[in-house]
């Protein structure tokens, strides 16, 4: 491998959907197209991905998108944002119901239930999104490439809400590419322990994975480990011992709203990897321990639901947005707290 040729960040959360390399032509290389240049370059590439790139200007030259005739110069700085080949993995149609909230020939927005891991891994080998996608796929005789759909970015088992899956890899190229440079819009809406002293503000501080336990992340607030991360967010409503708020992420990295939240000391309500799953504000009364395990019941998961996405549609090109409203189990707590703080303040 080239010394100049560096393996780039890429976000965490999407680590295995897509690579980032970034590196500079070497001094003495002669002029060659670039889709040439490229396949020969890097390891294990198809000239199709690289194709795939140049057609979504994923491959910048000098900061600017080219085209698949560009001829590479020395000292050129490329980057380039690719999709990862699907792994051989085999996806057996499973009959899981699926909330469609938009589809056309090129992608879907789906609105995830809680309980539904999406893509198989270690201890999920089954009842996945992508086994419910092949099944949706063969009853209605829609012909996919690999069966099962493309991915574009995931979210939680236990978090609801809009998820983008793509139907070819040239919409999933297109779509990583935006994902990686921040320009999809996300919102989410989280309920939280604590009363936040503000209406809103920033959370900033490199998120990686803790040194005392691998299956959770943590905050390296002196930037001395871990990936950048910023979470914006502000208050929707209080109730004294919770908050219910909305964030939005500058960035995408793995369980960024709930290790960003217990950073500053609101973990999410029920949140049990992040110690949101105990009594954390309020009262010692027994009523009010009765009313928290009561809530739990409710809502056996942490408290977050990914309730807006907004992106360029990667064939059209137009900007697109969708709206999913709060889960019923959020929305029953969100009542039982609204309750909650109605009568303490009618009998303080």
């Amino acid at each position: 491998m080239d010394e100049n040729f560096v393996l780039g960040d890429h976000v965490d959360e999407n680590s295995d959907l897509y690579e980032h390399f970034r590196f500079v032509v070497d001094k003495g290389q002669s002029a060659v197209r670039i889709d040439k240049f490229l396949t020969n370059k890097i390891e294990n590439v198809s000239r199709n991905r690289i194709q795939n790139a140049l057609i979504a200007g994923n491959i910048l030259v000098n900061q600017t998108a080219v085209k698949a005739n560009y001829k590479v110069k020395p000292n050129d700085l490329i980057v380039i944002v690719l999709t990862y080949p699907p792994r051989e993995i085999v996806i057996t149609p499973e009959d899981i119901p699926l909330n469609i909230v938009f589809e056309d020939e090129n992608l879907l927005v789906i609105n995830k239930q809680a309980d539904l891991v999406v893509h198989p891994g270690h201890g999920n080998f089954s009842g996945t999104l992508l086994h419910a996608l092949a099944n949706y796929f063969l009853t209605t005789n829609q012909t996919i490439d690999n069966g099962f759909g493309y991915l574009v970015h995931r979210i939680d088992k236990d978090t609801t809400g809009l998820l983008l899956v793509a139907k070819n890899e040239l919409a999933q190229t297109k779509l990583a590419a935006q994902f990686f440079h921040h320009t999809i819009e996300r919102k989410y809406q989280a309920l939280v322990w604590g009363d936040l002293a503000d209406d809103s503000g920033t959370i900033e501080g490199n998120i990686g994975r803790s040194p005392k336990d691998r299956k959770l992340m943590t905050v390296f607030p002196e930037g001395d480990a871990g990936k950048e991360a910023v979470t914006h967010y502000r208050v929707i409503q209080r109730f004294g011992y919770v908050t219910l708020i909305e964030c939005q992420l500058e960035t995408g990295r793995t369980h960024q709203i709930r290790v960003h939240l217990k950073h500053i000391g609101h973990p999410l309500f029920n949140d049990g990897a992040y110690g949101g799953d105990s009594l954390v504000k309020g009262t010692t009364f027994t009523k009010y321990r009765q009313f928290i395990d009561n809530c739990f019941k409710i809502l056996p998961r942490q408290a977050l639901h990914a309730k807006s996405i907004g992106f360029t549609h990667p064939v059209s090109g137009s900007k697109i947005s969708f709206e999913s409203e709060l889960p019923d189990d959020i929305s029953q707590v969100l009542e039982k707290w609204h309750t909650y703080t109605n009568s303490r303040h009618l009998y303080s």
